[in-house]
């Protein structure tokens, strides 16, 4: 089914301050996993938001934090997420950054003790659009297994690159496994078969079964290389924030376990390094006109898709499984702060 973006946030606002959440976090959250529905990754949208409503009424998020940073060295800001939203300490951790970039050149926060940060794209395209080049990394529980291997070791460890280039910002947002378990679990709600080679069983078996493939792992992109990747990336934010690796780490698939991945925001000022940013904008439009393969589907550059994805579902709306989102009002309709929730919401 259809629904617009407007009825989608409100519901999901409403949702989020019904649990005592502040409007500003709620509209962070809510936006934030909208984000995600508009540019086509709904495995990192509203889909989340049951869980994220269950992990905050058994105490483990609390949606009114928006963290406690200090300053360790002068590029180097220390977060402790006191268990706050993760979209909420995040952009509270790349305010303090932008701001203290521009006089160290490049400075960078660790993060722990806070929740799921959803999909990367929208902090690096916040700091990029500052004028400023943006790194994000993440951990999360063991859900891929090594090359050559068949059990989860590794998590998804996400990355995120965003550059300024004179007009919309190059944006690129991978996981180092082939797909993200989110991906998962929203082809298990639609019950839809994966594609061959994704994951495996907990027998250590290739499946197509979403359902089973939940309880397995799934495969690294590029099969030596993305495992190299992955690790790096995991070692690399466990070594700066002091994060659990991933065999050990619990709570962002769950309703049961205090958070205890990582997470890992580097901010770079161009404007201290000589200027290519008049060439950056001329050569992605080369790569956009250079032959493509098929011409039906001309070559594109990272986050193209996603915006013109964004663009029209803004205007049109996008497509949300029925069962979603039938539980999602029926989450509303029950709450006893709903009508204090959208009363704040009008005002």
């Amino acid at each position: 089914m259809r629904v617009l973006l407007k009825e989608a946030m409100e519901i999901a606002q409403a949702l989020l301050l019904a649990t005592g959440a502040p409007l500003p976090n709620a509209r962070t959250q809510a936006t934030h996993l909208l984000d995600a529905e508009l540019r086509g990754h709904p495995s990192h949208g509203l889909l989340r938001l049951p869980r994220l409503l269950d992990r905050i009424a058994r105490g483990l998020v609390d949606p009114r934090s928006q963290g406690q940073s200090f300053w360790n060295r002068s590029g180097e800001l220390r977060v402790d997420g006191q268990r706050g939203l993760g979209p909420v300490v995040a952009f509270a951790a790349i305010d303090a950054l932008l701001e203290r970039v521009g006089d160290t050149g490049i400075a960078f926060a660790a993060i722990r003790n806070t929740n799921h940060l959803g999909m990367l794209a929208g902090y690096v395209d916040a700091i990029a659009r500052a004028g400023k080049i943006g790194i994000a990394l993440s951990t999360s529980e063991a859900l891929v297994h090594p090359f050559g291997g068949t059990k989860a070791m590794l998590g998804t460890n996400p990355i995120a690159i965003g550059l300024p280039t004179g007009r919309e910002p190059f944006v690129l947002d991978l996981a180092t496994s082939l797909v993200s378990m989110g991906k998962i679990h929203d082809h298990a709600l639609r019950g839809a078969p994966l594609q061959p080679g994704w994951a495996l069983d907990a027998d250590g078996l290739p499946t197509l079964d979403a359902e089973r493939a939940k309880s397995g792992s799934i495969a690294p992109f590029g099969e030596a290389k993305g495992y190299g990747l992955g690790l790096a990336f995991e070692l690399l934010v466990a070594s700066l924030v002091g994060s659990a690796l991933a065999p050990q780490v619990r709570g962002t698939l769950d309703a049961e376990h205090v958070a205890n991945k990582g997470d890992l925001f580097i901010v770079i000022d161009p404007s201290q390094t000589p200027s290519t940013a008049s060439g950056i904008t001329p050569y992605l439009d080369s790569l956009r006109s250079s032959p493509p393969a098929d011409p039906a589907h001309p070559v594109s550059i990272p986050g193209d898709r996603g915006r013109a994805r964004a663009r029209a579902a803004e205007r049109d709306g996008f497509d949300i499984n029925p069962g979603l989102w039938s539980a999602l009002n029926d989450r509303l309709a029950t709450s006893s702060k709903t009508a204090t929730s959208i009363q704040e919401l009008q005002t």
